[in-house]
């Protein structure tokens, strides 16, 4: 199925990494992101559900202060976190941070932070 195409849609994320292998496991671990070879050699990856794509780039510092902060959407915000403990990351943020959304905020292994989100129902 092809990803949904439109005007305003984030389409493409540029992941800052110290070391792009590491990273793209610790995303298809945690999340299930597919990783692939782009024509110029890179390797990129595409989200969960085939929506969003993007690439990890090195010598870019990592977005380790959140002012912009992407979330990740997850099914269980609680298993997630401990794939993202198992998978070397560091939860920054503990669920219950944003009550009452289930939240929590965690460093991957390039220093970046971001969040997980879990829908409630």
């Amino acid at each position: 199925m092809a990803p949904t195409l439109g005007h305003g849609k984030i389409c493409y994320l540029e992941l800052p990494a110290t070391d792009v292998a590491v990273s793209a496991a610790f995303y298809e671990s945690v999340f299930g992101w597919r990783s692939r070879r782009r024509g110029d050699g890179a390797l990129a990856f595409d989200d969960g559900v085939g929506e969003v794509s993007g690439t990890w780039v090195t010598g870019r510092a990592p977005s380790a202060d959140p002012g912009m902060l992407l979330y990740v959407m997850v099914d269980d915000a609680e298993a997630t976190v401990a794939a993202i403990r198992a998978a070397g990351g560091v939860v920054v943020q503990e669920i219950g941070g944003d009550h009452p959304e289930v939240t929590a905020r965690f460093r991957d292994p390039g220093g970046n932070v971001l969040g997980v989100f879990e829908e409630r129902g």
